[in-house]
């Protein structure tokens, strides 16, 4: 058993399906039997009062049947118990019980039993108050320093103090400023209430302003019956903790101090008799009650603090000193003396669970057992030793951060796409100006070999895609259990997605002995949605204005059989040039040669290259693995379109600047919003009547400009998203590009991807452009650096909005030429200088020769070609395609005299719009083959 576990001397569950809270706990010599022992007195919502005075043979026993003194029910759910002096002409203790409409006070009595049954124990009602208001809460004192005596003070759901003098009604106020009530304690020493109100701060009134002020019952009288009936209740002082307090409790344990404890949500009060903060302490947990008691060290008070976690912690003032554990979340703690045991806690949770238990330790009574002398076998031992070693050697030799995968995993998620779309569409609030917008349907299966507690499931996919629903709830799954789901996915925004895959994620909770409430896990599983969710099948274009070729080192596949399902069996004119267009409009051209081992993807838009090429690759990937060939490879020689790729950034970078823009106007029309309003106050709040000099014209149109500027805000908030998705698609295709052309391991293009995709979402505080500079940076500075002189440059840790994208452009630039002088990229800075080398493919690294006939980046050393040997290229000043390859600079002239071609064949078939689809096959493969 732990040492910091509650030590349980005596428990019982009191009912089924019964409910306790705060007030329904109270512990005191209830019968007057003058032992100084203290009985338990319960009370419930379902109407039970039952008093306890627990006597267990040895500590941990039940309860036992003489331990039940009483138990009745009454007619009526009991919000709270009290013991005091609460009847006239008698100085013994009585019960009172306080419902919703009643107060009742009662008397306990025993009578000694003369067979074996015991002692019988019997209640008489004494008085009762029925309540014109529902009460909340009630607290007692010798009120205005009664003696002998106590009176009861009850507050109402709507804020009145109603006060009794024991068999009378004395009167009832309303509280200042009411809305909800709190919690409500008496202090003898000051003779004032104290509570919490909804302003979050504690209020103290002082008993004899509560007698002089105005009568409750003639609050609704008119203006002079008010002005003749008394004072205006005036609070004492008041204390803003600024936050909602759970439970108060006044201490004095002399004559000369008293506290006021306060339990807030967060923080725990202690408060001298002036409202002035004693000491507080922080506390970061969840409580959820308290009780002050007496400390053995003069000057200070002990305080028990039960919390949400089931602990019970032990502060003396602000310093913990001890931490235990409970079996159940106390909603009130009591401290009591029972059977000649002193300080015995006494725990009520909201469910029944009555609990007396104690700070202590169990002596450990294990003694060790004798080893029995024996002969040492050393050559045994060595050989295990050299057994150990090995293992720990092979254990060591792997360096992941994250622990491998267990074989049989508790809980597995899979998600399984339908191969055909859905014959009725899905798809709600689309903003895709098609037709018609398909969906496909997803199945989500979750399957447990264990107890899995409050399962939930989330599906995300990239935006502009959407599902129907993307969170669900499961009841707890029992081992061997299952659940399935299925949803939608459609295509939501207006613009083309950046990518089609979507990740499903079960948190789950697994219960062990020492943690009931569960471990925390988390399954994941990936879904791939089909291209035909956002295309459709198209007639090809010859006309584009990006091209790019993908090499292969296979023969060329016919589209029959790579794209069944975009492609007509019965057309033959299919199989090497393929049509796609996308949803949002723009389309996509694919053209296979029929001689050599290229493809060619070309498209009006840069960004939407990118799935076509991804959904070929794979594709060809996927069919040459069922024809069990393994050594299949895709290449690029072509080069990098930078030029194109620096316009996106531009633009995406020009929405963002106009977002701060946007966000400056509408702070300013704010603040002359705001000053207008204030002056038109003044005027209206003048006793003169005064001309508004045309300031409600002026407001009116203020505020015609903010609504304005809103609408502008708004609609280039969702510019800036499309910018962004067209961004990330196009970066996608560049990241595969430089992979295909450096023939890259995973592990490069896991950096790769890091380096250029950092954000799942971009955001005015931190965006895209500045993310990517500083991990550029930091790789030109490291594996990617010439000399020790770069790596010894430090970096700006603070990541803000730059001016332009003129250095992220060079930067990028810079990136491309150190990869095709044969930089590799890493992570560890060993492999920072590293020599040159001829790049895979036949691609040459840059001459120094050649690089000094090149234009330079005005402020940074990237390099471009120069303006004569591009006459044709379309560039501006510090961007462009840098970072050029030589054997990429010797085929600018293949280049040039294939884009005359090119131009010739345009210019024929330019005014007939579309060709047929057997002379653009025809050219297709032409084109292919040139190199």
């Amino acid at each position: 058993m732990s040492l910091f576990k509650a030590r349980d001397w005596w428990s019982t569950v009191l009912g089924e399906k019964d409910e306790f809270d705060q007030g329904c706990l109270c512990v005191a010599d209830v019968d007057n039997s003058g032992s100084g022992q203290d009985k338990i007195i319960v009370g419930s919502y379902m109407g039970y009062l039952r008093i306890f005075n627990p006597h267990p043979v040895k500590p941990g026993d039940g309860v036992q049947p003489e331990d039940l003194l009483l138990e009745v029910q009454l007619r009526e759910p009991i919000l709270q118990v009290e013991v005091g002096k609460f009847v006239s002409g008698t100085e013994g203790l009585h019960l009172a019980v306080l419902h919703c409409r009643k107060l009742c006070v009662y008397t306990v009595s025993g009578t000694l039993g003369n067979v074996e049954h015991g002692n019988q124990y019997q209640i008489k009602l004494m008085y009762e108050h029925n309540l014109q208001r529902t009460a909340c809460n009630m607290t007692y004192g010798p009120f205005g320093g009664v003696k002998g005596r106590d009176l009861i003070c009850i507050q109402s759901m709507d804020g009145m103090l109603m006060l009794f003098e024991q068999e009378s009604y004395a009167f009832g106020r309303f509280l200042p400023g009411f809305l909800l009530p709190g919690p409500l304690a008496y202090s003898s020493r000051t003779d004032s209430f104290i509570t919490v109100s909804s302003c979050r701060q504690v209020e103290s009134y002082k008993y004899q302003v509560l007698a002089c002020a105005t009568d409750a019952d003639e609050r609704q009288g008119t203006e002079q019956q008010k002005l003749s009936s008394g004072k205006k209740l005036v609070v004492d002082w008041v204390l803003n903790i600024g936050e909602q307090a759970l439970d108060i409790c006044i201490v004095s344990f002399n004559q000369t101090v008293s506290s006021v404890f306060v339990l807030g949500e967060r923080n725990f009060f202690c408060l001298k008799d002036n409202g002035q903060i004693r000491f507080m302490k922080k506390l970061d947990y969840s409580p959820s009650c308290f009780i002050p008691y007496c400390s053995v060290k003069e000057g200070t008070i002990n305080t028990l603090i039960g919390n949400h976690s089931k602990m019970l912690n032990v502060y003396q003032d602000v310093t913990l000193k001890w931490a235990t554990q409970l079996p159940h979340i106390p909603v009130s703690v009591k401290v009591a003396n029972l059977e000649d045991l002193k300080g015995v806690i006494v725990t009520l949770s909201d469910n029944g669970h009555l609990q007396c238990s104690y700070l202590g330790t169990d002596p450990s009574l294990f003694q060790a057992p004798r080893v029995d002398s024996r002969e040492v076998n050393y050559e045994e031992y060595d050989a295990e030793m050299k057994e150990l070693q090995k293992i720990i050697k092979e254990a060591t030799k792997t360096q992941d951060i994250l622990p491998k995968s267990e074989k049989h995993r508790d809980l597995i998620v899979t998600a399984e796409v339908s191969p055909d779309l859905d014959a009725e569409s899905q798809a709600i609030e689309s903003e895709v100006k098609a037709e018609a917008v398909p969906s496909v349907t997803v199945k989500v299966t979750i399957q447990s070999r264990v107890t899995a507690q409050k399962p939930f499931l989330a599906v995300c996919v990239q935006a502009p895609l959407a599902v129907t629903c993307d969170q669900f709830i499961f009841d707890d799954l029992e081992p061997g259990s299952s659940e399935t789901v299925v949803l939608s996915a459609f295509l939501k925004g207006n613009c083309s997605p950046s990518e089609l895959e979507g990740n499903c994620f079960v948190s789950y909770n697994t219960p062990t002995e020492l943690i009931p409430e569960g471990i925390p896990k988390v399954a994941q599983c990936n879904f791939r949605l089909p291209l035909r969710l956002i295309c459709i099948p198209a007639q090809p274009s010859k006309a584009a204005n990006h091209k790019l070729t993908i090499d292969t080192n296979k023969p060329p596949v016919s589209f029959l059989t790579v794209f069944p399902d975009f492609v007509d069996p019965s057309e033959d004119d299919q199989a090497n040039v393929l049509g796609f267009q996308f949803l949002t409009g723009s389309k996509t051209t694919l053209l296979a040669s029929k001689t050599s081992q290229r493809y060619r993807i070309q498209s009006d838009q840069l960004e939407d290259l990118w799935l076509i090429t991804k959904e070929l690759t794979l594709r060809l990937e996927e069919h040459f693995k069922k024809q069990n060939c393994q050594d299949f490879a895709c290449t690029f020689s072509g080069s990098i379109p930078l030029q194109e790729y620096f316009e996106l950034i531009d633009r995406h970078f020009e929405l963002r600047l106009n977002a701060e823009k946007f966000q400056e106007l509408l702070s300013e029309r704010a603040v002359q919003f705001r000053a207008i309003e204030r002056r038109l106050l003044t005027r209206f709040k003048d006793k003169t009547p005064a001309p508004l000099q045309h300031l409600d014209t002026l407001l009116e149109g203020t505020f015609r400009e903010v609504i304005a500027l809103a609408d502008a805000a708004e609609e280039n908030q969702a510019n800036t998203f499309q910018a962004f998705t067209k961004l990330r698609s196009a970066t996608h295709l560049v990241i595969m590009l430089i992979s295909l052309w450096q023939k890259l391991s995973t592990d490069q293009v896991a950096i790769l991807e890091a380096t250029f995709l950092p954000l799942a979402e971009d955001t005015q505080e931190l965006g895209w452009e500045e993310t990517v500079d500083a991990a550029i940076s930091y790789l030109l500075r490291t594996c990617l650096s010439k000399s020790s002189k770069e790596q010894a440059l430090t970096l700006n840790s603070q990541l803000s909005m730059p001016k332009d994208t003129s250095r992220l452009k060079k930067n990028i630039t810079l990136f491309c030429d150190r990869l095709a002088k044969g930089g590799r990229l890493s992570l560890s800075t060993d492999s920072a200088t590293q020599p040159a080398a001829v790049m895979p493919g036949g691609c040459a690294t840059i001459p120094e020769s050649d690089l000094e006939e090149r234009t330079v980046i005005p402020g940074s050393t990237a390099t471009l070609p120069s303006h004569g040997q591009v006459a044709r290229q379309k560039s501006k000043p510090g961007t462009g395609n840098g970072g050029l390859n030589a054997a990429s600079r010797h085929r600018f002239v293949d280049l040039e005299s294939s884009r005359e071609e090119e131009h010739r064949v345009e210019s024929e078939c330019k005014g007939a719009g579309e060709v047929p689809l057997s002379r653009l096959s025809e050219d297709a493969a032409e084109e292919a083959e040139k190199p």
